[in-house]
Formats: structure tokens, sequence, C-alpha cells
């Protein structure tokens, strides 16, 4: 019997994929489970739709990415902190400060869960952060750190 396979089944196969299995395999465990369906010529096309279209958005949700990555690729953005002797900082800066400054400067909005420092910013001056935009679309961010003016 063939059936399609809605999850990946150990030593069967992945998603979307048409095999063959046993009857009682199918009607007594993967179809009652919702891990497949029957494959007739309706669930095949249907599925075939079903794939045409995530493919589509997600090459529109890929190109949106790209052009949001390049609009804040290279530029720059400035975070005030505390900072002592020597230009060390009292603490360090964070993701949510970064993102902070991004979408307040940049008037892109950015979660802070989007962000990778790497490491801790420590210091005075201008360090790469990468933003993660969409799986395999990153832009790096240039965070300048400046020292806060004093009242």
């Amino acid at each position: 019997m063939k059936v399609i396979l809605k999850e990946t089944v150990g030593g069967l196969g992945r998603i979307g994929e048409v095999v063959e299995v046993a009857r009682g395999y199918a009607q007594n465990y993967l179809v009652p489970r919702g891990m497949a369906v029957v494959a007739t010529p309706g669930t095949l096309k249907d599925w075939e739709h079903k794939k045409a279209t995530t493919s589509k958005r997600q090459a529109h949700e890929l190109s949106e990415a790209q052009e949001l990555a390049d609009s804040i690729k290279d530029k720059e953005v400035t975070v005030e902190a505390k900072a002592g002797e020597g230009g060390k900082l009292y603490g360090s800066i964070t993701a949510k400060e970064v993102a902070e400054a991004i979408t307040k400067q940049l008037k892109i909005e950015v979660d802070r869960k989007k962000v990778d420092i790497a490491g801790a910013i420590k210091e005075l001056g201008s360090h790469p952060v990468s933003v993660k935009v969409y799986p395999g679309v990153d832009a790096i961010v240039s965070i300048n750190v400046v020292a806060a003016k004093e009242e």
C-alpha cells in the first residue's frame, strides 16, 4: 500500500515521500497516528499543490529577508554605556541593548534573540555583531560603544 508521509519516520522515509508499506502497518499504525495518509490520486494532487505553495511562500520570505539584511548590512549603531578608565565598561552590552538600538536608530524591528554577540562587549569602540534575519540570512552590524555623558 502506498502512503504519503506527513512526518519523518525512522527507517521508512522523510516528510512528503511516497513509500510502499504493508497494508496493516499503514492502517493500524501510520494513518491512525497521523504520520501518513493513503496515497490516492486526490491526496497526491493535494500534496503537490501544498508543496508548491509552501515553496513559493518560502522563496518570497527569503527574498524579503535578503532585502532586510541588505538594508541593515554594514550600518553603524551607537550604544551609550558607563565606562571607567581605559575604556573598560562597568558592565557589558547585551543583545537586548543592541536590538533596542537597532530598532530605535535604523527603524527596523529586531528581536533580541536574533542578535548574536560573539563574546561579550566590555570595551568602548566599534564591535561587529551578527543579526540573524532568516535561517541562512545574516547581516553584520557595527556597534559603536561610546561613554555615556555624566550629568
